[in-house]
């Protein structure tokens, strides 16, 4: 596999595809790195600490994951593919024999985690596979509260509407409920050519910095509530998109107009906090 040690590169990710008769799948979203300097640049923007516990969705064949082993005191690997998850470990202990005790991986499905073992993960450095990037960042967001930072890999497509600010075209479901968790922005773009198979788009990288939730008596899954049905029929008011989940017109207006919001406005127009208003005064913020 090349070097007894180090980052893998576009050979050794080959040969070690081959020996595991791994086919890079478009079901699973798996995309490999095969470019050492792309995941240096994605570890360097994480700005990990050396305390820090990382949980690295999606692995793959370790390229990022040997990048990380030096810089976090833990990394967490979830994997949902077998061959890979048996692999990944003796990968490790291969090529950072120094660092591989750092690892854990978890052969399992990151849509559906719920907790990890160990140390609670304080930072979420992936490269994540197209298809599920927005729900397995939401669920992690959700599922465990100690992540205070992330830095992930996605279409570039996704990274737009992840970072889009109210009033952009493109803002919608996932931006307002990644501001719900915190503050994201674009880190850079990432192209073609430091993937193996090379995808037909382009990438981008997203950071990420959890903040408090907006104050609301709200819970939040009410206010999601409302940013689902806010969205499902985007170029209508808010006074119609939001009557079925109030029970009517007349009671999603009054729900608007209490929280301070035009009822003539549409879902682009607002923010995080304003979605949150609605709900708290809404019927189902109210729990009626």
């Amino acid at each position: 596999m090349g070097d007894s040690k180090g980052l893998l590169g576009p050979a050794d990710v080959r040969e070690l595809a081959a020996r595991l008769g791994v086919r890079p799948t478009k079901a699973l979203g798996q995309n490999f790195v095969i470019d050492a300097n792309t995941v240096r640049r994605i570890v360097r923007s994480a700005g990990l600490a050396p305390d820090d516990v990382v949980i690295e969705v999606g692995p793959g064949l370790g390229s990022l994951t040997l990048a990380l082993l030096p810089e976090a005191r833990r990394v967490v690997a979830v994997e949902i593919d077998p061959v890979l998850a048996a692999e990944l470990p003796a990968t490790a202990a291969a090529r950072e024999p120094d660092l591989a005790g750092r690892l854990e991986v978890v052969h399992a499905d990151a849509m559906r985690i719920t907790d990890v073992p160990g140390p609670a993960p304080t930072a979420l450095v992936a490269n994540l596979p197209y298809n599920v990037a927005v729900p397995v960042v939401l669920n992690l967001l959700a599922a465990l509260p100690s992540l205070r930072t992330a830095l992930v890999m996605v279409q570039a497509e996704v990274a737009d509407r992840m970072t889009a600010a109210p009033g952009s075209k493109i803002y919608g479901v996932p931006s307002v409920k990644l501001a719900w968790y915190g503050d994201a922005r674009r880190a850079g773009p990432v192209g073609r050519a430091v993937f193996w198979p090379a995808p037909n788009v382009d990438s981008g990288l997203v950071a990420f910095t959890r903040r408090e939730p907006p104050a609301t008596s709200a819970t939040r899954e009410a206010v999601f509530a409302v940013v689902d049905a806010a969205f499902a029929q985007r170029r209508k008011t808010l006074r119609a998109a939001l009557a079925g989940w109030a029970g009517s017109a007349p009671e999603a207006e009054n729900a608007l107009r209490t929280a301070g919001v035009d009822p003539r406005a549409r879902g682009e127009a607002l923010d995080v906090a304003a979605f949150a208003r609605i709900a708290e005064y809404g019927r189902a913020g109210r729990g009626r």
